[in-house]
Formats: C-alpha cells, sequence, structure tokens
C-alpha cells in the first residue's frame, strides 16, 4: 500500500530539453494510422499514434535513441538518432508478408482509442510473473482485482473478482471463444493448468467494456489470446520448486516459421502441490499443441489443448471458532452440527489455519477437458477482413464424497430389513458427474471504406449440451443399488446466439466516436430429476439489446479525455433456474454503466485515472431465503449500484527504477435488501429489512503497487504490495460477518544469464506474503434461530504465510 501511495509523492514532469516528434503513415497509400505503437528501446512506456497518426515524446535529454513502431498488419521498424534538438522523424510501415495474428482478436478487444475502460498484459509481463499458479494471480496486480485460492497458495481451485464482480460476471474469450461454463456461467480455471505458458496476451476490460461472445459482462471480461508462435526455432524448459511441495515442470517447443509460412508450436505441463491447507493437494496435468498457416492474405490455425485435475476438497473453508483457536466454540460447533467422534477430533486437533474438514482420502474432484479451435483470418483487400472460428470443448469429470448418516429415501433406494429391524439410513460414498459437450462459431467482418471510419459486424452462435448425475458407488447398506445406477440424471442444453455491429468514426482530427450494438438470444431448458430426487421441466428464452456509445478526444499526442454509456443484460444461472420456487422463473438482470477518464502517455509516464457507474435492475443476491421444498437460491433486488474511480500509473523513473501502481477506491451499494433467516424454534423464516448496505465482497478500496530496481541490465528486483479492504460475506454490512482488510507485500527477484548453446537462462525467485501476514481472501455465512437464539456460522478461506517459489527457466 505504501508503494502504491507513494505515487502521489512522485513528480508528473521531469526537467528534460527536446521534443521528438512524427507521423506514422502506409507506405503504399501514404495513409496516415492511428493507434500504432512508438516505443523507444529501453524505455517501458510508449505512446500510441492519434486520430492524424501524430506521435509526441516531451521533455527528451539528449543522446541516441532507438525508435520501435508497430502496428496491428504492418511490419515493425526500428530508427536510432542521436537526439541533440527538437526532431520529427516519420515511419512509412510495410504492410507485413503474411497475416498478423492479431486479427483474431481484434473484433472483440478495446483499441489503443477506444472509450471503454481497458488494461493489455503483454507476453513479457505474463512470463515473468508465470510461477505456476493459476491465471488470475498472474492479474493480481491490475485495478480492481481480487483473488482467492481454496487451497491457500494459488494452485487448485482459485477465483478472481473485478470490481467486486465474481466469475459468473466476468466474460473470458480465448481467441474469441467464450470459455465461461455455459450454465453456471463461472470459470474454473484449474482445468486449464500452465495455461499462461500458452498466452500471448491479455486484455482486461472493466465494466460492460466492447461486445464479446458467451456471458454477459457485468463485471468485466478477460479477452485472452494464446500463442502466436515466433519467428526462430526454440525449446524450452521451465522448472518451479516452491513451499507446500510445489512443483511446475513444463517443455516448449516451436519450428518457427517454415518456408515463411508455416509454425508448428507444442507445451507440455505439470503441476503438482499439498497446498497450504491440510490435504489440499493438486495434481494438474495439460497440453497445447498449435499449428498454423501464414499466407499473405490468408491465416489458418489449429489449437488443441486439453486439462486434466485431481485436486483434493478444500471448498468447506474453515469454520470461524477453529480459525481463532476458540475450544469452547468448537465443541459448540461440534454439538450444533453433530460431527462423530472422528471428526470432532480433526476438528480440534488441526492447525488453525489449515483445518480440511474432509479426511476420506479419495474426497476429490476430478474433471479433464479437451478443446479444439479452428481460427481462420482473410484479409480481401487494405478496406475488408473477415476472421472466424469453428471450436468444440469436451468436459468429463466427477467429485466424489463420503456421507454419513444419508436417508436411503433421499437416493432412491429402498429400507433394509434386517430381522425386526428397519434401517433407513446409511454411510455411503457417490459421485456426482458433469459429462458436456460445447460448439459452436463466431465471426466477424471488418470495414474500413475511408480513413476516418471502420466498421465491424461479428458474433457467434454456440450450443451447450450437460448431462448432470449421481452414483453411490459404496453404501454400508447397499438396498436394491448397484455401483452403475443413477440416482438422479437430468439433461441442460443451451443455445446462446449473438451478433453485433460496432462502428468508429473521427468527425473532425482530435475526436473519435463509437456505437457498438449486440443482440442476444439465449434458450436453455433442463430436463430430468435433481439431487433432492424433484422432477425438472425447466424452459426459458430470453431476447437481449445491448448497444454502446463513446467518444474519446485527443488533448494532444499524448492525452485523451474519453466517456462512454453501455447497456448489458444477463441471463440467471443454472441454479437460480433450478432452486427457484416451482413453476415460476427467476428474471434477467440489467446494467447501465458509464465510464469517463483520462489517459496520458509519453516517454516516462502511463497514467490513467477512470470513473465509472454501474446501475443494476433486477441484480441476482443469495439473501437466504428457501423454496417450496427448503433450497437456498438468489432472489432479484431492485435496484443496486457500484461507483467508483480507478487510477493506473506506470513512471519510469530512471534507467533502474521503475514504479507500478493502481488503486480502486469504489461505493457498492443494495438500495433495499430482505434477508430471509430459517426458525427452527417456531417453522418459517424470520424476515429481516436493510437499506443501503454493501454489495457482498465488493471492498471499497483495492490499492497495489510495485517497485522496480535494474541495478544492471540483467537483474530485476521488484517490490509488490497490495491492500483490500474490508468485505462483507453477505449483503447485511454486519461486522459479525466479514473479512477484514489486508495487507500483504511481495518480493520478486529475476536474473538472466547467456551461455553458448543457450539464448537465455532466467533464474528467478518469488517470496508471497514476506511479512507472514495472516489472512483471508474468501468465505461464507449462513445464519439461523434455534433453541431461543440466533447462530451464525462463518467460514473462511485463509492465504498462505510466507511462502516461496523458485523458477529455473532454460530457452535454446
Amino acid at each position: 500500500m505504501m508503494v502504491a501511495f507513494a505515487t502521489l509523492l512522485c513528480p508528473i514532469f521531469a526537467m528534460a530539453q527536446f521534443n521528438l516528434s512524427g507521423t506514422i503513415s502506409e507506405k503504399n497509400n501514404n495513409v496516415n494510422l492511428s493507434g500504432a505503437t512508438v516505443k523507444l528501446k529501453g524505455k517501458s512506456i510508449s505512446v500510441a499514434s492519434n486520430a492524424n497518426g501524430k506521435y509526441e515524446f516531451k521533455n527528451l535529454p539528449a543522446g541516441d535513441y532507438e525508435i520501435v513502431v508497430s502496428f496491428l498488419g504492418y511490419q515493425m521498424q526500428e530508427k536510432t538518432i542521436n537526439l541533440q534538438a527538437n526532431a520529427e522523424v516519420d515511419f512509412k510501415l510495410n504492410q507485413l508478408a503474411f497475416l498478423a495474428n492479431e486479427i483474431v482478436v481484434s473484433a472483440t478487444r478495446a483499441s489503443a482509442n477506444s472509450a471503454s475502460t481497458y488494461k493489455n498484459i503483454d507476453k513479457e509481463t505474463i512470463q515473468k510473473n508465470n510461477f505456476g499458479q493459476d491465471l488470475p494471480f498472474i492479474l493480481d496486480n491490475t485495478p480492481g482485482v481480487v483473488v482467492t485460492s481454496d487451497a491457500g497458495a494459488g494452485v487448485g481451485y482459485t477465483g478472481i473478482r473485478i470490481r467486486g464482480s465474481d466469475a459468473t460476471r466476468v466474460n473470458v474469450t480465448l481467441n474469441g471463444i467464450p470459455y465461461n461454463d455455459s450454465e453456471s456461467q463461472g470459470t474454473f480455471w484449474v482445468n486449464m493448468p500452465d495455461f499462461a505458458s500458452s498466452v500471448d496476451n491479455i486484455q482486461i476490460q472493466r465494466g460492460v467494456g466492447t461486445s464479446t461472445n458467451g456471458a454477459g459482462a457485468f463485471g468485466g471480461s478477460l479477452n485472452i489470446q494464446t500463442t502466436s508462435g515466433e519467428t526462430e526455432p526454440y525449446a524450452e524448459l521451465n522448472n518451479t520448486y516452491g513451499s507446500f511441495n510445489t512443483w511446475k515442470n513444463t517443455v516448449k517447443v516451436g519450428t518457427g516459421l517454415i518456408n515463411d509460412k508455416f509454425t508448428f508450436d507444442a507445451r507440455l505441463s505439470r503441476i503438482k502441490s499439498d497446498g497450504f491447507i491440510d490435504r489440499a493437494a493438486s495434481n494438474l496435468k495439460s497440453y497445447f499443441l498449435s499449428g498454423a498457416y501464414h499466407g499473405k492474405t490468408d491465416l489458418i490455425r489449429i489449437n488443441v489443448f486439453s486439462g486434466t485435475e485431481k485436486t483434493y476438497q478444500a471448498w468447506n473453508g474453515i469454520p470461524e471458532s477453529r480459525l481463532n483457536g476458540d475450544v469452547a466454540g468448537m465443541n459448540a460447533y461440534i454439538d450444533r452440527n453433530g460431527l462423530n467422534a472422528t471428526d470432532a477430533a480433526n476438528l480440534l486437533n488441526s492447525g488453525s489455519r489449515t483445518y480440511n474438514s474432509f479426511t476420506y482420502k479419495d474426497q476429490t474432484d476430478n474433471y479433464s477437458q479437451d478443446h479444439y479451435q479452428l481460427l481462420y483470418a482473410k484479409q480481401f483487400s487494405d478496406k475488408f477482413s473477415f476472421n472466424g472460428a469453428l471450436h468444440y470443448t469436451a468436459g468429463k469429470g466427477y467429485y466424489e464424497e463420503a456421507k454419513n448418516a444419508q436417508k436411503l429415501a433421499n437416493y432412491g433406494l429402498q429400507p433394509v430389513v434386517i430381522g425386526t429391524t428397519t434401517i433407513s439410513k446409511t454411510d455411503l460414498v457417490r459421485r456426482r458427474w458433469l459429462d458436456n459437450d460445447f460448439y459452436g462459431f463466431t465471426y466477424a467482418f471488418n470495414y474500413k471504406p475511408a480513413t476516418k471510419l471502420n466498421l465491424t459486424l461479428g458474433g457467434g452462435y454456440n450450443e451447450y449440451k450437460g448431462a448432470h448425475f449421481g452414483q453411490v458407488i459404496y453404501a454400508q447398506y447397499a438396498s436394491n443399488g448397484n455401483n452403475d445406477r443413477h440416482y438422479y440424471d437430468n439433461d441442460g442444453f443451451k443455445t446462446d446466439f449473438n451478433t453485433f455491429l460496432k462502428a468508429t468514426y473521427i468527425p473532425i482530427e482530435k475526436l473519435n466516436i463509437f456505437a457498438d450494438l449486440q443482440y442476444r438470444r439465449i434458450y436453455y431448458d433442463v430436463l430430468g430429476t435433481e439431487k433432492n430426487l424433484n422432477q425438472l421441466n425447466i424452459q426459458d428464452k430470453l431476447n437481449f439489446f445491448n448497444p454502446k456509445f463513446g467518444a474519446s478526444y485527443f488533448l494532444n499526442a499524448q492525452a485523451n479525455l474519453y466517456a462512454s454509456f453501455s447497456v448489458a443484460n444477463k441471463e440467471p444461472g443454472r441454479d437460480d433456474y433450478i432452486n427457484v420456487v416451482a413453476g415460476t422463473l427467476p428474471k434477467s438482470e440489467r446494467l447501465n454503466n458509464v465510464e469517463a477518464g483520462y489517459r496520458f502517455k509519453n516517454e516516462a509516464i502511463s497514467a490513467g485515472l477512470n470513473m465509472y457507474g454501474m446501475w443494476y435492475k433486477d441484480q441476482l443476491v443469495v439473501t437466504g431465503k428457501i423454496n417450496d421444498v427448503g433450497e437456498y437460491f438468489r432472489q432479484n433486488v431492485a435496484k443496486s449500484y457500484r461507483a467508483g474511480v480507478e487510477l493506473d500509473f506506470a513512471y519510469q523513473i530512471n534507467k533502474q527504477f521503475s514504479l507500478l501502481t493502481n488503486a480502486a477506491f469504489s461505493k457498492n451499494k443494495i438500495k433495499n435488501f430482505t434477508e430471509f433467516i430459517d426458525d427452527y424454534d417456531n417453522g418459517g423464516q424470520i424476515v429481516n429489512n436493510y437499506s443501503n448496505t454493501d454489495i457482498s465482497f465488493s471492498p471499497n478500496s483495492v490499492v497495489s503497487g510495485e517497485l522496480v530496481y535494474n541495478p544492471i541490465k540483467a537483474l530485476a528486483l521488484g517490490f509488490q504490495s497490495k491492500y483490500v479492504g474490508k468485505q462483507y460475506l453477505d449483503n447485511t454490512q454486519s461486522n459479525d460477518r466479514r473479512l477484514k482488510s489486508y495487507w500483504v507485500n511481495n518480493v520478486r527477484l529475476a536474473y538472466d544469464l547467456k551461455f553458448n548453446g543457450v539464448k537465455n537462462i532466467n533464474i528467478a525467485l518469488l517470496v508471497n506474503n514476506v511479512f507472514n501476514k495472516k489472512y483471508e481472501s474468501n468465505g461464507y455465512t449462513y445464519g439461523y434461530f434455534g433453541g431461543g437464539a440466533l447462530t451464525t456460522e462463518n467460514f473462511y478461506f485463509p492465504q498462505a504465510g510466507t511462502n516461496f517459489m523458485l523458477n529455473l527457466n532454460l530457452k535454446f
């Protein structure tokens, strides 16, 4: 936090002598190129060309500079100058001999001149932060992001929230193809272990963002582009060892560009960890294969990748009494919940921060997922292009759990009669399965009839089929069951069609305006029996119109103002449909989003200030209400909102020091909230009404920063700091149900070596939580009234204390 706030004390402008400016244009027809990236080699900050193709660096000291210019679809160009006075250096770029890979994701991304709120993360940044933890932890130091890990150390089940919105509200695409689970709308990163090793770049859009494919973006979106190959052959060995017996082993190879047309890349990874939490072990494996044809006007790429995970469950969290070492509280918890002798001893004798309620040896989650992508792009002319994709994903797996004293009737089993005794309960082991298929296509046509007008028509159609069923694989009293029998069995089917039209126009030199109109149609049905053996017959059809408008105005070549208004609609999730009162349907959610900000870039500074308002209608939240069969479900609340300000700042102080920092301050409120509490004494539920309470898991402040020191070119030392304000476990804003604020600091070191026959040797060390802060990043709560008193059960997910990860990367 101190590092982040130090930003405010840094000088905004450095004393210097000369200006460097120029124009970026296309060589063949001399058309000026807007949005080209201009870098000074050895500097960490870049500028973008404005609407007229002009760029400018101000207040540069005299000396030698290498200027590097890049733009999508054009060859990179470099020039070296000796700056002794104000200078103008123009660049005329040649179109690439083959089509650029970036065209694959360009239709769903915000551009440099866009009025959207976004953050680009390049390959270098991803690689230097990739120690084997799940992808959310690589994104942790970006504005408004909070991450968590069930196992406590970033390997296994992890989660990410953007602006307080969980994974079901964050749209994720891989090369423009939807990744969110169609039914739950969540994202399970554990199914893609070490995926970061095959990622070229990521764009995070906060708020509604631009139109994209898949689940509606209510908090943000992650637009991920996978590896685009390298021009030279390579081989790479990457090995990490860390605390909790954590290992990551990765092998990568690539052919480089063969005959100026073909590339082939492959990766094989394994990650294993015992986890910080007791028995929260992970055994993860994955591979990634990619082959591409690069023509002058055509690009064809085939990606095949897969992930297999086996994780010991740690998703129950730790009871508050165990976390606090409260023996009397633990004994009361044992009595309230009827724990047997084994489970009671486990609770009382475990570590206060590492307790895991599960002790059955095969209490595991097991899942595999195979992805197939066919990507095609075509440049018909300098004004017209197309990109599209066909995709198929197959997933299958189960989680296994031991359950004590289960009613046979709840599994469709008959009572067991032994002599004169009728047995209605049994200890058993069950598996709950998901076998699903997801397939479809995406497309985008881009037409630029004039230098000041750009049109994109895109969209996609996707289908999902998911079979949900359960098996009892062992029972003390087997009754009439067998291992192959399905005690529940239902099928979910969903179609998702969307089409969007985007237009950007430059009416005058410094003004860029855009309109983005999307239509989305969804059909969803679930048929069969649910876990509670209830019959399911759910059908819903939804039609959404999502308009977006905005403008950006360039004050000069280095600074611009922007503002936008966007509308998003989002369908309910699977559980919302299944657990609602029979015969009714939950309402869809609607969001009106306003974003406005200021961006500045020069040779030393990159800064952004963004203000936002997000007003929800019928947002679905947990209230504690139960349906007609006793299942909890989310309810629509009429009005809620998020409003805040975000700062993003990078400063190259000098050749040795650089500062990267960001901050997000917000208010997140539900105007009227009704809580329902089970009343075991009198039956029914107690109703409590609240006004203007904080939305759960929405901290009012998130601040992070990193100070990097490069004493020599080959050595980098970084000190990372992050502060997350308090969060509430539910929407009552009760201090008895909250996550305390926390401030965590990490240290990162990296050193590069070179030997004959080895392109690069990188040794890196990451020490997390160097001051051994005890904190919890996630949790849940529920309450009930019984015995004349209100009981609240809080559960928490502690994160690891000081721990390390040591990485050795060899590139040949």
